[in-house]
């Protein structure tokens, strides 16, 4: 089997682990479309953790605690890099936190998040599987009714 070389970064950050299909939903996330700098993106990898993963790599850039909370959300097996001189500064786990703020959309369309100017916090039930509650309307949602904002 011929075995394909990525090259490194020399700063930015590697989300590896990515379920192989949730790549594509991190990458939304990241907007990846809008960066100036060198993206990689790597599906259905052979993994020992994983059945198949996804890895991106992002030179330049440094992702928000929103952005990582999106991806716990999305990836809960991702881990993250942060690279300075073309080595890993730090590694760890993405972890959801016990309240999201701001980064989902609560379902229920009578929910007064989603009829007045404020932002959406919902409190985490369960992290695996997923379960949180809306703060406002205590509806709960599971992964499959989450929308991120």
């Amino acid at each position: 089997m011929k075995k394909l070389e990525v090259s490194a970064i020399e700063e930015g950050t590697v989300i590896d682990q990515i379920a192989s299909k949730s790549t594509f939903k991190v990458a939304n996330i990241l907007d990846i479309q809008n960066i100036d700098q060198v993206v990689l993106v790597g599906v259905n990898l052979s993994s020992k953790k994983l059945d198949k993963k996804g890895i991106i790599k992002i030179g330049g850039k440094q992702l928000t605690q929103d952005e990582v909370n999106k991806i716990a959300l999305i990836a809960p097996d991702a881990t993250l890099n942060i690279i300075k001189d073309s080595e890993v500064e730090r590694k760890f786990q993405v972890a959801i936190p016990d309240t999201l703020e701001g980064i989902v959309k609560c379902f229920n369309p009578n929910c007064v998040s989603n009829h007045q100017v404020i932002q959406s916090k919902f409190h985490v039930m369960n992290k695996n599987p997923i379960k949180i509650r809306c703060h406002y309307c205590e509806r709960h949602m599971g992964g499959d009714d989450i929308e991120l904002v």
